[in-house]
């Protein structure tokens, strides 16, 4: 490990200009996860580099300043660098091949153990790997030759600027420790062997057949085959994506469709028949399903096999938008296939980026050693991302659009594409590939036929459906669309990727664990950890309701040895921490001299936030920090939460006149205390419903009768956020936001209630009764009053709604099934068939009642 300046060396450099990117591979949320390197890539004009970064604050830090220099030439285009500055270093790198022209790189900085690699030809990588066995961490070792070495050395009082000494100097680095019985020794094994993949890694070609369809519900009525197998040789694996399998109302909520069984039979049958695939492993979420083959001949080399899924629809958990994954290891290359299916229509682009963002953050993976934390999406070495991802063209109208597909003039049509708009912008898909465009768009087709759509809405044709990519050594041989394929409004797509895989070299993985083995037990060490933390209190203000915040704690290991550090259970407490606070990650290991930041997040839900509302509980939680075989540190966490609606009783709401921030502390407790059978107490008659609930109800009475997808479209999160604002705070003569937004801030209003509005007490009762309308009203006739009001009133409304379904596309099925859940929920999980008797109990007040 680099602990003092001799140990680092400065071998190559890269300018920063215009011609310069930088791309990280970890999460787009988190540039550092405790466990593994961070992986930057950094590309100038032809030339392309890999660092991979140590663990911690540093790495975080250098990627910032990086990042800043690249803005800072951004600004000021037109001024083109000389770089003279590197006259100085010439001297000390002349024999690398010399800096070339001012603005050429040569590589970038590399330091000894955290080596990065330059894309290497097959006969270069044997030298390569011979300098980096044998590399000195007391000089630079020269690339082409040897009695450079003492010019280096001269110049190393020249290169201070850029290589500093560690605050921390040990005498001997046999004063790393390794302890077994605390998973030191192995993490310090995994750590090295990471570090010395190239000495037993080598590359290897194979090919990656990739497609997406997005069927529109419909039944495999034709051959897959003119888009499965479309290549002249049979591809080594497919990954196949489908969108919209079944839009019936049963695969919609109950995840149950036999559409699955009919395209999968349909894709295995239209597989290149020069080859024998096998299934490895089929995923699905709603309409949203990922299939993934391999040649049978590979499969002994998949492991690591994880699937994973992740609604993003209404109420963000709704499958009928979303993603699902699978993430494997192909020999020794880890690898993430992501197929999803973003918000829908034209304007709702800043939505389809709020998707991928919430993709990328919320979709993880168990890791096999229970000890490691989760993978995210980013934290492989290749990701591969299909779907439909529904960026539609903006700005040019349907014959517009028209007349470019006419002339085949996809450059200019694609100037107008917002995927590739909002990727300018880096608002998504950072770091992302994709090939060149030069098909006509997928959707939108009259099903059955090359026709674009000819129904009253017209729409405007758009490429929805896409294959993207992020990683090394990846070459794109086709993309393209299938028009022979007709059976949906959608065209299929594919790609062929050719991708460099890690295969390990057995004899040299072998020699290299035991080298690392041998060194370690020579370096073992009864010396006791410690860390130094950048603070130990920390108060979060003005925490409010689903509004994520975070502060950063920094840990650097300022002792002689590496250190393995966990939040632990406080006596008597189940959990490190209180439900609304999160340590992340809550475990890890840190080399000696090494740093890495905790992210502590507060996030109030649903489940949390009743007690917090009227004042039961604090924003107040000790956090005990432990180090194996060291001590124990105390973190504090403090912080004011604004008490909303949104986790509030009914019954509360209903004795609030005033917005619940502008209630007295002790008046929202006493509230919270009282049960909705004793009114005795009242001085005031009550509101016979929450005027938040008619704020909300009342905006979409007036303005969201006719809205298409209301209730299954979802809001904008920042739209939301107003909405709970301006309820909690004030009652303004109408809401902000988009009727999507306002829909899904009053489902979240009914989730979030500590009883719903049918109270539990009720619940086997309703079940017991649904089929009986009669004695469905009675049971409703039976509840607290302020319950009642709120049913009756929901109801009302849902009704009205229906009177308009022409518009609104809604049905009663539809909304029986979404507030159903809402209105009428256990306190345990409910299995499928309690689900069908509570949507058949609220379906008699939508179609029988009607006062």
């Amino acid at each position: 490990m680099a602990i003092t300046a001799e140990d680092v060396s400065l071998e190559d450099i890269m300018p920063i200009s215009l011609d310069f990117s930088v791309v990280e591979v970890s999460s787009p949320e988190q540039l550092v996860v405790v466990g593994s390197d961070t992986r930057v890539r950094m590309s100038f004009k032809d030339e392309e580099l890999e660092l991979r970064l140590p663990f911690g604050s540093h790495s975080r830090l250098f990627l910032c300043e990086v990042n800043k220099a690249w803005s800072d030439a951004c600004r000021s285009p037109t001024q083109v660098p000389k770089f003279e500055w590197l006259n100085k270093y010439k001297k000390a790198i002349k024999s690398q091949a010399a800096v070339k022209q001012a603005g050429t790189p040569l590589e970038a900085f590399s330091d000894p153990v955290n080596q990065h690699q330059k894309i290497e030809k097959p006969s270069e990588k044997k030298g390569s790997l011979e300098k980096a066995k044998n590399s000195n961490s007391v000089t630079q070792k020269s690339k082409g030759n040897p009695s450079q070495d003492n010019q280096s050395i001269s110049s190393r009082e020249e290169r201070d600027d850029l290589v500093r000494s560690s605050s921390h100097t040990a005498s001997n680095k046999a004063q790393i420790l390794a302890m077994p019985q605390f998973g030191l020794r192995d993490n310090l094994i995994r750590c090295e062997l990471l570090k010395s993949e190239d000495l037993y890694t080598y590359l290897e070609n194979f090919s990656f057949f990739l497609g997406t369809y997005n069927v529109n519900g419909q039944n495999p009525k034709e051959s897959l085959r003119p888009w499965l197998s479309c290549t002249l040789k049979p591809p080594d694996l497919y990954c196949v994506g489908f969108q919209e399998l079944d839009l019936s109302k049963e695969a919609f909520f109950f995840n149950d469709t036999p559409k699955e069984q009919e395209w999968t039979k349909a894709v295995s049958e239209a597989l290149h028949a020069d080859a024998q695939y096998a299934l490895v492993r089929l995923i699905r979420l709603v309409g949203i399903m990922l299939i993934f083959y391999v040649k049978k001949e590979h499969a002994e080399f998949i492991s690591d096999v994880e699937a994973e899924t992740v609604g993003t629809g209404i109420m963000g958990r709704m499958g009928n938008k979303g993603a699902v994954a699978i993430r494997f290891r192909f020999h020794n290359s880890d690898i993430c296939v992501v197929n999803s299916h973003l918000a829908a229509h034209v304007e709702e682009y800043e939505r389809r980026n709020q998707d991928f963002k919430d993709i990328c953050s919320r979709l993880q993976f168990r890791q096999l050693d229970p000890t490691q934390p989760p993978l995210t999406i980013m934290k492989h070495n290749v990701v591969l991302w299909i779907g439909d991802l529904n960026y539609r063209i903006s700005d040019l109208d349907v014959e517009s659009v028209k007349d470019l597909i006419t002339k085949k003039d996809f450059e200019t049509l694609h100037s107008y594409d917002q995927l590739k708009r909002q990727i300018d912008e880096e608002a998504v898909f950072v770091g992302f590939a994709e090939g060149e465009i030069d098909f006509q768009p997928t959707y939108k087709y009259d099903t059955g036929s090359d026709q674009w759509d000819t129904s009253e809405k017209c729409r405007i044709p758009a490429w929805c459906d896409r294959i993207l990519w992020k990683g090394k050594n990846i070459q794109q041989e086709h993309y393209q669309s299938h028009m022979d394929v007709r059976a949906s409004d959608h065209k299929p797509v594919s790609s062929l990727l050719i991708i460099g895989i890690k295969r390990v070299n057995s004899e040299a993985y072998k020699k290299t664990f035991e080298e690392i083995v041998r060194n370690i037990d020579k370096m073992e060490n009864e010396c006791i950890p410690s860390l130094s933390l950048s603070q130990r209190e920390f108060h979060f203000k003005d925490v409010k309701f689903m509004q994520h915040q975070a502060e950063r704690l920094s840990l650097f290991n300022d002792g002689q040895v590496p250190c393995q550090f966990e939040f632990i259970q406080k006596p008597n407490e189940s959990t490190y921490s209180k439900p609304w606070l999160t340590a992340n990650p809550s475990k890890g290991f840190i080399p000696q001299g090494g740093s890495t930041v905790i992210e502590l997040e507060v996030f109030v839900n649903r489940s949390t936030a009743p007690d917090l509302n009227c004042g039961k509980q604090e924003i107040e939680d000790i956090l005990v920090l432990h180090l194996e075989r060291g001590k124990d540190y105390f973190i504090s966490v403090t912080g004011n939460y604004m008490p909303s609606c949104y986790g509030t009783s009914i019954y509360s709401l209903c004795h609030m006149r005033e917005p619940i921030q502008d209630m007295p502390k002790e008046t929202l407790l006493e509230l919270a205390e009282k049960s909705p059978k004793d009114d005795t107490a009242t001085t005031e008659k009550p509101l016979d419903i929450p005027k938040e609930l008619w704020m909300m109800v009342d905006h979409l009475f007036r303005n969201a009768l006719n809205q298409e997808d209301l209730f299954q479209q979802p809001g904008l999160r920042t739209e939301f956020a107003e909405i709970r604002d301006c309820l909690d705070s004030g009652m303004p003569d109408s809401l902000p936001g988009s009727n999507h937004s306002v829909a899904e801030a009053l489902l979240l209003f009914l989730d979030a209630l500590p009883e719903p509005v049918i109270p539990y007490a009720f619940y086997q009762q309703c079940l017991e009764c649904c089929a009986n309308a009669g004695q469905c009203e009675k049971v409703i006739s039976m509840l607290p009053l302020c319950h009642k009001n709120v049913f009756n009133y929901l109801a009302a409304f849902l009704r009205e709604l229906l009177k308009n379904s022409a518009s609104n596309r809604l049905d009663v099925a539809i909304l029986a099934t979404i507030f159903a859940s809402l209105l009428l929920r256990s306190s345990k999980k409910q299995d499928f068939a309690e689900k069908t008797k509570t949507q058949e109990f609220f379906q008699h007040f939508l179609t029988q009642h009607s006062s």
